[in-house]
């Protein structure tokens, strides 16, 4: 049964992954899983692409215009905290061992900027990340 989002915030979560997704298969990604979820942690995206396995941490945030951002110091990526980084390792760890995963991986943060009122989105990857 797929999660059901009440609050602006998560709306606006659901929409960014959204996007994120149609911008990976337009860069030739295959998405494999969403919102893998464990009690400890959660992986929004899980693709593939030429023999890698790519976790991706989507962070959102709506914006006025995407082509004059002013974030005022604020950026998304920045919500990647040391317990949020704890966790989203552990949780790869573990679709690692789950699924029996031996190929190459990566991991990557995808930010996702929405213009609601223009209904316009921009999406920066942010790759190989080191956890």
């Amino acid at each position: 049964m797929p999660k059901v989002f009440t609050s602006e915030t998560q709306k606006i979560g659901q929409l960014g992954e959204d996007i994120c997704c149609r911008y990976l298969q337009g860069k030739g990604f295959e998405i494999i899983e969403r919102n893998y979820t464990r009690k400890w942690g959660e992986i929004d995206i899980i693709a593939r692409k030429q023999g890698v396995t790519h976790f991706v941490e989507v962070k959102s945030q709506s914006v006025r215009d995407i082509l004059v951002v002013s974030r005022d110091g604020y950026r998304a990526e920045d919500q990647m905290h040391p317990q949020k980084i704890v966790r989203l390792s552990r949780t790869i760890n573990t679709y690692l061992l789950e699924m029996d995963v031996r190929n190459e991986w990566q991991f990557d943060v995808a930010v996702v900027l929405l213009e609601m009122e223009g209904k316009r989105a921009k999406v920066e990857l942010l790759e190989n990340i080191i956890l």
